[in-house]
């Protein structure tokens, strides 16, 4: 599977994020998913948005850098998988497959996330 890249090479680095905090870290991944980190955030001293294209946005809020640098590795990871699941379903996709399953355990695995990063 593909790996992270900076995002637009690297040029959003020190730019204002989503949650209005200077952006440390930004990386895409070639498969379809992104993650920010963000520093001095609206909210909160640190903020993680991510997502997987087409399917969902996530943000998590963090109070300490140590924190927010171990929970950024953390969710890139759990990405990727994410991500394995969606390329295994399409991989296999075919006119018996059901849609409505696959559909259902791609929902079961953002929801995963999102409550194992709340």
């Amino acid at each position: 599977m593909a790996t992270w890249q900076p995002f637009e090479d690297g040029h959003t680095i020190g730019r204002t994020g989503n949650e209005g905090g200077s952006i440390l870290q930004d990386e895409e991944h070639l498969a379809g998913a992104r993650i920010t980190l963000e520093k001095d955030t609206t909210l909160a001293p640190y903020a993680i948005t991510c997502g997987v294209y087409g399917w969902m946005v996530h943000t998590r809020f963090l109070a300490d850098e140590e924190t927010a640098e171990h929970a950024y590795a953390e969710m890139r990871r759990a990405l990727v998988d994410i991500l394995a699941h969606l390329l295994a379903d399409n991989e296999t996709a075919d006119a018996d497959d059901d849609d409505d399953q696959k559909l259902e355990a791609m929902n079961a695995a953002i929801e995963a996330f999102q409550k194992q990063f709340p």
